[in-house]
């Protein structure tokens, strides 16, 4: 390889290693974002009719506010 082609590959290879790590910090970011979610909707499904109406929570409101808790907004 020449000395020109040298150049050329190792800013690619820095951009591909820092895509990767990009990907990488993503996916374990949405894991953690989904664990959060599913917990939420755990814990809330959980609870009687009783304790939700005391919290001001309509069943149906369960999965929007588990999104809102994992992600910070609404569907």
């Amino acid at each position: 390889m020449t000395v020109i082609a040298q150049a050329h590959v190792a800013p690619a290879n820095a951009g591909l290693r820092a895509r990767l790590l990009a990907a990488v910090q993503r996916h374990q970011e949405n894991r953690a974002r989904n664990a959060v979610y599913r917990q939420t909707v755990r814990e809330l499904n959980a609870l009687t009719t009783r304790d939700l109406d005391d919290l001001g929570i309509n069943r149906s409101m369960i999965t929007r506010i588990a999104h809102e808790a994992a992600w910070g907004v609404t569907k």
